[in-house]
């Protein structure tokens, strides 16, 4: 099976670089395998439906790959991310979250919260509005300006926290200044008190998957608001490492 995944991690490289299927010997240089062995083994693959063989005799990746990639992501995720998650909360002594977008709203899909953040019941499965929720920035981090547009096109701004953006001409403000910063600060935007940083958690395609949060009390979390943010913008990056993301995004 490690061969077997050589083989189709290099079908993926050689066939994204150029935009068409790649050649048993292609792929046995590249390799320095025996072409009689990659031959045998994409053969196999093929009939894994893990790889297509096209008229022309190339390989590429077949769409039954995307679709098993795409769902072992999710459950790593979760899995994953619940370990990271733990790690940051024990380190910071903070409630930390996972959220995902949802039209135009996050929802917490993991969390983990010691006893010091004094937060009562679970988010999990609880939807706030992206524009002004702890996760929000974090899960639109790659959008364009037109694509956020597009999310919020029916959104009300209307929150009963005290500093949410109340367009979106001024969320992509506040976007474009996390961005600048490398996290997101969200300051009684969802309700009084509430204070966040954020940072995106990426996928194998190179896509933001998810937002990864440490939330708390503005009076607990504001005047630690960098050290946290270099905190949690490290976690989302090795949970990042963790679902493929490094060599998606050339790192």
């Amino acid at each position: 099976m490690g061969r077997g995944m050589d083989v189709v991690s290099c079908v993926a490289d050689m066939s994204a670089a150029s935009g068409e299927g790649v050649s048993v010997q292609a792929i046995a240089r590249a390799l320095e395998r025996d072409r009689s062995q990659v031959s045998r083994t994409l053969a196999a693959l093929a009939d894994e439906r893990l790889v297509s063989r096209g008229p022309d005799g190339r390989y590429r990746l077949a769409w039954g790959w995307y679709a098993s990639a795409e769902q072992l992501v999710e459950r790593r995720l979760r899995s994953e991310g619940l370990t990271i998650l733990d790690q940051l909360s024990e380190s910071v002594a903070e409630a930390c979250f996972l959220g995902v977008l949802e039209g135009d709203a996050t929802v917490t899909i993991v969390e983990s919260v010691p006893p010091a953040a004094r937060l009562i019941g679970s988010w999990i499965g609880r939807a706030y509005p992206a524009f002004c929720s702890d996760a929000g920035q974090a899960v639109l981090w790659d959008a364009s300006d037109e694509e956020v547009r597009g999310v919020f096109s029916r959104t009300s701004f209307r929150s009963a926290g005290p500093n949410a953006a109340a367009s979106v001409d001024e969320f992509l403000v506040r976007l474009r200044e996390a961005r600048a910063r490398g996290y997101a600060i969200v300051a009684e935007e969802a309700e009084p008190g509430l204070y966040s940083v954020s940072a995106p958690v990426w996928d194998f395609r190179g896509e933001v998957i998810a937002g990864l949060q440490i939330v708390g009390e503005r009076h607990r979390l504001e005047s630690r608001s960098e050290a946290l943010g270099a905190a949690c913008v490290d976690a989302a990056q090795r949970l990042s490492a963790m679902l493929g993301a490094g060599e998606a995004r050339g790192e």
